[in-house]
């Protein structure tokens, strides 16, 4: 029987499986990384032709990180064309960290063309604080007006009083420019709008006349401004200016009217404890008289008992009692004629 040659036997199955098995991962690696590449081609070619510097690894790094390459390549782009030079990583770590990335860029290009002195780790701080950066670098350049008191809260005006009782209503506008280097843990405008309006009233108060006051607004915004108001705070006061001041009510006046109308109720309160103590006065009196009354009507009551004792003794004679009984008679007649009903005669017992 004659054998085949070795080179026209046919090949292992094992060895067939294992070819096919690399042909389809070769195949699936070549297209996934045709994918990837037409994913990232254009963010590349943008990159690559502004000088961003960034590969096409790290933007497929991007991905893996689920970090927006979009906009870590628009903002890159614009600082590397603005000449700010930041790193991928750390715009990659700011948006990772929940930041604003583009916010931040565009706050370092405004920063450097105003010649604000501002880098990227203070910018990321102040988004990563819950701050506006790219507002505060706009009020920075153009400064903010705060009105005094805040018109969202129904409140128009500031009312104060000066020596003289008048109430001056006054509106102040505050003119304020951010101060970077205390933004973060810095006050806001609540706290210049609150201390402002204790300037305005502690200054309208210490005034002598409500009439100095409108005649020189001016006073209020100077007096006011020399206090230093914005220590402490994301702002620094430029203007303090007083909008508007009007006459309000006369407050000392009804201060006056009401301690008047209290010292009334207060008087008449003590007037009637006086006319009640009067008229129980008056009651125990009456009360005093009806018992010495009382006293008299008994004691006359042992006057005819004490005559028939004498006269039981022999000590009053039967003469001497018909000339008392005479002198009674006589003042009881003229008792009559005078209109004075006559009092009752005892008759000894």
């Amino acid at each position: 029987m004659s054998r085949l040659p070795r080179a026209a036997l046919p090949p292992p199955l094992a060895e067939i499986d294992l070819a096919n098995i690399l042909l389809i991962v070769g195949l699936l690696a070549v297209f996934v990384v045709l994918v990837i590449f037409l994913k990232f081609f254009k963010l590349w070619v943008q990159a690559y032709f502004s000088n961003a510097s960034i590969s096409l690894f790290e933007l497929v790094g991007m991905w893996l990180r689920k970090v927006n390459a979009n906009i870590i390549v628009s903002s890159k782009i614009a600082l590397v064309q603005a000449n700010l030079p930041v790193a991928t990583k750390d715009l990659e770590a700011h948006y990772l960290a929940g930041g604003n990335v583009v916010s931040v860029a565009r706050a370092l290009i405004a920063a450097d063309r105003a010649r604000i002195p501002l880098d990227f780790s203070t910018a990321a701080g102040i988004d990563l604080a819950g701050r506006d950066v790219l507002d505060a670098i706009q009020t920075s350049v153009i400064p903010k007006v705060i009105d005094c008191p805040d018109p969202r809260k129904d409140k128009r005006e500031v009312a104060a009083v000066a020596k003289d009782g008048i109430q001056v209503l006054a509106r102040a506008r505050v003119t304020v420019r951010t101060n970077l280097k205390q933004l973060v843990g810095g006050a806001q405008e609540e706290t210049i709008i609150a201390r402002v309006g204790e300037g305005i009233v502690s200054t309208i108060g210490s005034s002598a006349s409500h009439m100095k006051v409108l005649e020189n607004p001016d006073l209020i915004s100077k007096t006011v401004l020399a206090k230093a108001l914005d220590a402490g705070t994301a702002y620094t006061i430029l203007s303090i200016d007083i909008a508007d001041v009007d006459i309000g009510q006369n407050i000392g006046a009804r201060l006056q009217a009401d301690q008047a109308e209290a010292d009334k109720r207060v008087a008449q309160a003590r007037a009637e404890q006086r006319r009640a103590l009067a008229v129980a006065l008056e009651q125990e009196m009456r009360a005093k008289v009806v018992e010495n009354e009382a006293k008299v009507k008994e004691a006359e009551a042992e006057v005819p008992r004490a005559m028939a004792q004498a006269l039981r003794e022999g000590r009053l004679g039967v003469m001497d009692y018909f000339n008392l009984r005479n002198i009674q008679a006589d003042t009881e007649m003229r008792q009559s004629l005078g209109g004075e009903p006559p009092k009752p005669t005892a008759e000894p017992q």
